[in-house]
């Protein structure tokens, strides 16, 4: 991370990889949106959303009032967003704006509070609802883990290569197999009663270099 920081001071940009390559599964399974949609908020108003980054810059400061309140830069693969967090908000999270650190958001969308002088609303704001340090947003997050195969793919050395990884990342996570047939428009869901699994990156890893599809929820 100190290597690819000093890249993009130098440079601007990051040369040998982006801090989140690491983090693709999470973002592809447990984001629904990128920074760059937050620039403009007032499509968002009621909308319940989740985005991962990496924290750029931390300003910690006090109100007139000797309240804490802080101020936090995340960058993503296509932009950065300056966030603030005030009272309760701040004493929440506030362990988590550290520098250089990777985190999960989950974020609402409300309208803006309204302005006593013109009875409209001001622009809409965001309510920070939860926040988790990206490492630890698989294991917290991974319920079930759906491998999907077409029918032709079910052959004898694909099937025992599978149940081989399975024995190995054994866990609390359900498993589920998707058996479809295109041409004749079938698609069938079977739990496994037998075997749960741990999901994680290596296991997810391993699937992709077989071209074997899934999906975590």
């Amino acid at each position: 991370m100190e290597k690819l920081k000093r890249e993009k001071e130098v440079v601007g940009i990051y040369i040998s990889g982006h801090p989140l390559d690491d983090y693709k599964k999470e973002m592809e399974f447990f984001c629904n949106t990128g920074l760059s949609s937050l620039k403009d908020l007032h499509g968002l108003v009621n909308r319940d959303l989740t985005f991962c980054g990496v924290i750029s810059d931390v300003q910690h400061r006090i109100t007139k009032t000797n309240k804490g309140w802080g101020m936090f830069t995340v960058e993503d693969y296509e932009d950065s967003f300056e966030f603030r967090l005030f009272n309760e908000d701040y004493l929440k999270f506030r362990h988590f704006l550290v520098p250089n650190s990777f985190i999960h958001c989950k974020i609402k969308i409300k309208e803006g509070w309204i302005d006593k002088k013109t009875g409209k609303p001001t622009d809409p704001r965001i309510n920070f609802m939860a926040m988790q340090q990206l490492q630890d947003l698989m294991a917290s997050s991974a319920k079930k883990l759906t491998i999907q195969f077409h029918i032709s793919e079910v052959v004898e050395n694909r099937v025992e290569w599978l149940k081989d990884v399975i024995e190995t990342h054994k866990g609390d996570h359900q498993l589920f197999f998707n058996l479809v047939d295109h041409e004749e428009k079938i698609s069938l869901n079977m739990p496994s009663r037998l075997k749960k699994v741990n999901v994680t990156n290596e296991l997810l890893d391993l699937l992709d270099e077989q071209g074997i599809n899934y999906g975590v929820n």
